[in-house]
Parts: structure tokens; sequence; C-alpha cells
């Protein structure tokens, strides 16, 4: 990564669709304790990343980072990709 880059934030998730030209949806999973029972849920958010060379495919574990917006739901980009899923 570049030394901008460094500086913005970025997730780890995993790639659930690549069908879209350019694009892909990443699902990130956190752990959230509930107010009531104390017990440890899992949260998953979506996000839409741009993938410039279209080398994520799904059940890929990636990185994602932070950018200008490119669309209307499109403010991630794809910096890499860390591990090949089985799929």
């Amino acid at each position: 990564m570049t030394e901008s880059m460094k500086d913005r934030p970025h997730k780890i998730g995993t790639v659930v669709s690549n069908s879209m030209e350019k694009t892909i949806t990443v699902k990130l999973t956190r752990l959230v304790k509930h107010p009531r029972y104390r017990k440890y849920v899992k949260r998953f958010t979506r996000l839409m990343a741009h993938d410039e060379k279209n080398e994520a495919r799904v059940g890929d574990t990636v990185e994602v980072y932070y950018s200008r917006p490119m669309s209307k739901n499109k403010f991630w980009r794809l910096a890499r990709v860390l591990e090949r899923g089985s799929e």
C-alpha cells in the first residue's frame, strides 16, 4: 500500500458477490453483546467496493480501504486479496 492508503480507514471481510462489473460486495462480521442477555451476537455489514482488475472471487478474504465516493453506494476500494476462498 502507498503512504496515503495507510492513513485511511481499512477493513477486512469476505467477498459474497462479484457479479457486477468492477464491483464486489464485502461482508464484515462483528460480535456485539446483547444488552439484556449479555450474550454475543453476530452482526453483519455489507460494503460495495471497487475492484479495478476484477481479481477478487466469491469466498476470498480481502482488505478494503475508504476512498472518495464512486457511486451512490460505493465508497470503498479493494486494497489486496489476503486469502483465496475455497469456492
